[in-house]
Formats: structure tokens, C-alpha cells, sequence
């Protein structure tokens, strides 16, 4: 009779022992998603483009649908957006969708993207995450790439998708050594300097901890924060994607188009 408590015991411990792991790795499977919608697109609609930038089709797809679509590909948590409150059309498409996790819409006019940030990261807490922007068009099959090399990335604070294709107005150009690790984010280009940032952002807890300071700081724009993860010692590493495409005018629809059917 003594013998088989203590076995049974041992079944129980593990049971315990392996659901707990099943957990754990569950967890690292999944993760939380957020986009950057709040911008007004004013180039889009000074060329006379009627509908707002998030619902632009790209190849018969909605920008902001072909990301959902793409995050849930890669094991989401919860997506959350934000919008301005200007946006009547994408608001009431984002309170028809019907995601299989949790969409959190956040209905607010910031003054720039690193504001729109920090009012999604409530739905960022518990672990890593990525950020994007709602015209960064990419390779599905990179980015795939890109998430498992951020999950099994146990060094680095943030993993930052980034590009050689240049086709920005204002690029931000990232300054990389040889280990890929970023040592500054950069307005002019510099010799040596291969890459620009692609609006890819995976980034864990830490991070956060920065708003208060990005804040007391009077900081603006995600380039102005991405720049302070590096001065404050995080480790931000850079994940190199074949071409990222910004949509920012008429004529990169097209070129977008082009770009996600080639091969």
C-alpha cells in the first residue's frame, strides 16, 4: 500500500511537471501583435486616393487585413491597433472583424508614432511582442523567419527588421556591426551603413520600462525611442529582410503588388 502512494505520487508530480512544461512552451509559442494606424496618410490623399491608408487592397487584401492574417499565421496572442479618430471607415471595419484571438482597437489622435505607442502598450505586457506599422509590406515566409529568430533570440531586448532596399522619403538608416547588432539609428547615411529600418519591431518587457524616460524626455517618433534603446545599453540586434516596401504614395500600390508576387 506504501509503495503505491509513492507512485502515485510520482504520476502526479509528473503530470504536473509535464502540463507546467506544456504551458511554458505554449506561452513561447505565442505572442502579442500591435499596429501603428494613426497616421492621416496625407500624400495618399493629396494624389487623390478616397480611402484610408489601412484600407488600401493589395493584391484584392487590406493592408491592415493582410497583417492580421499574417499574425495569426505566426501563433497570435491578441492584435492590437490603433487608429485616429478621424477614421470613420477603419473604425467600422475594425468593429466588423472577427479574429480568432482577442483585437484591441484603440481610438485615439496621437501626435506621432512613438505616442501611438505608447498608448497600445497596456495590451503588450507578459513577454515579447512585435509592432509594425500598417504599410510595411513584406515577404510572408521572411517574416516567419523573422518571429522564430525573435523567439529563440534569448540575448537581445529587441529585434529590429530592417532592409537594404531603400525607397523612403525619410529613411531611417541603421547602423549595424559586424554581428548585426545595432549601435545607432541614424537621419543621413553614413559610409558603412547598409541598412534602413523596415517598421518591424520585436521587442520585449524591458523596453517598456524606457517610456517614462522617453516621456520626462519630451520624445516624439519612433526613431527618437529606438535611438534611446541603444543609448541606454539594451541589447537591439537587426534582422535583415530581402526588401520591405512602405506604402506611402499612389504608385507603391503597385509596387507592392509587383513585389509579394514575385518570386
Amino acid at each position: 500500500m506504501q509503495m503505491k502512494k509513492i507512485k502515485i505520487g510520482i504520476v502526479t508530480f509528473n503530470f504536473q511537471l509535464s502540463t507546467f512544461n506544456l504551458i511554458k512552451n505554449f506561452k513561447f509559442l505565442i505572442m502579442n501583435y500591435a499596429v501603428i494606424a494613426a497616421g492621416q496618410g496625407s500624400r495618399l490623399v493629396a494624389e487623390g486616393v478616397g480611402v484610408s491608408k489601412p484600407l488600401l487592397h493589395i493584391n484584392g487584401e487590406r493592408m491592415i487585413e493582410r497583417l492580421f492574417r499574417i499574425f495569426i499565421n505566426n501563433n497570435a496572442e491578441s492584435v492590437s491597433v490603433i487608429i485616429n479618430e478621424e477614421m470613420m471607415d477603419v473604425r467600422q471595419y475594425l468593429q466588423s472583424v472577427n479574429l480568432p484571438v482577442p483585437l484591441n482597437l484603440v481610438i485615439k489622435s496621437t501626435p506621432d508614432s512613438l505616442h501611438s505607442f505608447y498608448e497600445l502598450s497596456p495590451y503588450l505586457q507578459g513577454g515579447k511582442f512585435c509592432l509594425t506599422t500598417v504599410d510595411t509590406i513584406f515577404r510572408e515566409a521572411e517574416f516567419s523567419d523573422y518571429i522564430r529568430a525573435f523567439r529563440n533570440d534569448r540575448m537581445s531586448d529587441a529585434l529590429m527588421g530592417v532592409t537594404d532596399y531603400i525607397d523612403d522619403e525619410k529613411p531611417l538608416y541603421v547602423q549595424t556591426n559586424e554581428d548585426l547588432r545595432i549601435t545607432n539609428f541614424l537621419d543621413l547615411p553614413e559610409p558603412g551603413i547598409q541598412y534602413v529600418s523596415g517598421g518591424i519591431y520585436g521587442m520585449n518587457e524591458t523596453v517598456l520600462n524606457l517610456f517614462r524616460q522617453a516621456m520626462d524626455e519630451g520624445l516624439s517618433r519612433m526613431r527618437n525611442f529606438q535611438r534611446l534603446m541603444v543609448q541606454t545599453g539594451l541589447e537591439v540586434k537587426a534582422f535583415p529582410f530581402s526588401k520591405i516596401v512602405d506604402v506611402d504614395h499612389e504608385t507603391d500600390i503597385r509596387t507592392a503588388e509587383e513585389f509579394i508576387q514575385s518570386r
